[in-house]
């Protein structure tokens, strides 16, 4: 039972890696649309989803007697609110492998969309659907998310039906290393947001926005840039955040319910009614941070959470881009932000989503900064060194964001110009 902040931060400890044993773990999320309409697939028609990916290994997980996601040699797919489905990689030695990794998957899903006359789109926000027609799906929680969530952040309902992200989880070596790695990914997020801007279309016009999926983000309840994520915040700091954060919804055996009038500390205390005042376990503890919408988050490793999704030329560049920093060079970025002002950071962050490169940060625009980041995460991954079978290293991998500085557009430019000259809606699936 979790009755007390030292078993808290023993939690986070218990996550401390061997550098030799850092792993990469990617997250990926994709819309999916009935080629016959231009509406997002229902439920039945993931189903016939899943069914069909079963020839290639994947087995079913299901809640009650629903299917609401595969798994298949450490990885899973996973059902979100709206349908989008999103792959939750193996944990992975380098970024060859990553990317390796998200071929074959692409590869199979591929197979069974094109069978079931299904198109994907690999954008931020969904750039067709209103919310009222996104469809939903029987997995539990998403009920009691989709009551609770609007009352704290107006954007929340389209931050579950109407985005998809990239996700990277990293390790750290100690409590100083997760110190340092997290400033870093805090300070460096309206840069992310801008490098990665792929949700300029909504509702099949141009949104006014590069990132509209930043935008949602920041309007979401449980979510944003906590000034506190610009201390130097150890682990117990970040107990207590997570101590008197809110609960979102609680598992009573099989059943979830409503956890909104208490905060976690309330559950270490034992009072929880509806739980016969029961004590949190550590499955109880792992969903709550899983429930917390900031930008990073801890878990015992490191969520970053602040790219859009994207196609295929751009899915391997996000990770290459943070290991090179955070795990082959870590100490030239952390000096590098370490001066930075948080108020400055989180006026860059608020702007990035409609300004992209033309937000200015510590007295540069956020060009200037993602072309110094890049260098450096280029020689993070020189440092490195991890050869592929044809002899090249991971900085391979960055190609297509070098070309995206150089030419200063991102794929969300791409995706305005290419949309407005026709406004073809099939200019927008993945190809």
């Amino acid at each position: 039972m979790i009755i007390s902040k030292e078993q808290i931060i023993n939690y986070f400890k218990s996550g401390i890696k061997d550098e030799k044993n850092f792993r990469i773990g990617v997250e990926h999320e994709k819309f999916l649309f009935d080629g016959n309409n231009n509406t997002r697939i229902d439920y039945s028609k993931i189903k016939k989803m899943f069914s069909a990916l079963n020839e290639f290994g994947w087995n079913p997980i299901k809640e009650n007697e629903n299917i609401i996601g595969l798994n298949k040699e450490g990885k899973n797919i996973t059902l979100e609110p709206g349908n989008q489905v999103e792959l939750s990689g193996e944990k992975l030695n380098n970024i060859h492998e990553v990317c390796s990794e998200s071929h074959d998957y692409l590869f199979e899903l591929k197979q069974v969309t094109n069978k079931l006359n299904i198109n994907i789109v690999s954008t931020g926000f969904d750039p067709i659907s209103k919310l009222d027609e996104v469809p939903n799906n029987p997995k539990q929680r998403y009920k009691i998310m989709t009551k609770e969530m609007p009352l704290g952040g107006e954007s929340s309902l389209d931050m579950m039906y109407r985005t998809c992200g990239t996700q990277l989880n990293i390790d750290y070596s100690s409590e100083e290393d997760f110190l340092k790695k997290f400033k870093v990914v805090n300070s460096i997020v309206p840069i992310s947001i801008a490098l990665f801007a792929n949700s300029s279309i909504v509702e099949k016009k141009k949104s006014n926005y590069l990132s509209y999926r930043s935008k949602v983000w920041q309007n979401t309840s449980r979510g944003g840039l906590p000034k506190l994520f610009f201390e130097n915040l150890n682990f117990e700091k970040y107990a207590d955040f997570i101590i008197n954060f809110p609960i979102l919804f609680l598992l009573d055996k099989k059943n979830y319910i409503s956890g909104n009038k208490y905060t976690f500390k309330d559950f270490m205390n034992g009072k929880i009614d509806e739980l016969e005042n029961r004590l949190p376990t550590e499955g109880d503890l792992s969903i709550h941070l899983g429930t917390i919408f900031t930008e990073n988050r801890l878990k015992k490793y490191i969520e970053l959470r602040s790219m859009d999704t994207c196609g295929w030329d751009c899915l391997c560049s996000g990770p290459a881009f943070f290991i090179g920093m955070l795990y082959g060079n870590l100490e030239e970025v952390y000096s590098l932000i370490s001066t930075w002002d948080k108020d400055k950071i989180i006026n860059a962050y608020l702007d990035a989503p409609q300004k992209g490169f033309n937000t200015q940060l510590m007295g540069r625009d956020l060009l200037y900064w993602a072309s110094t980041l890049l260098e450096i995460s280029r020689k993070g991954l020189d440092n490195r060194d991890i050869l592929n079978k044809s002899g090249k290293n991971e900085t391979l991998f960055l190609k297509h964001l070098q070309k995206v500085i150089d030419d200063r557009t991102t794929n969300a430019d791409h995706m305005i110009s290419k949309f407005s000259k026709s406004e073809n809606l099939k200019d927008l699936y993945d190809k």
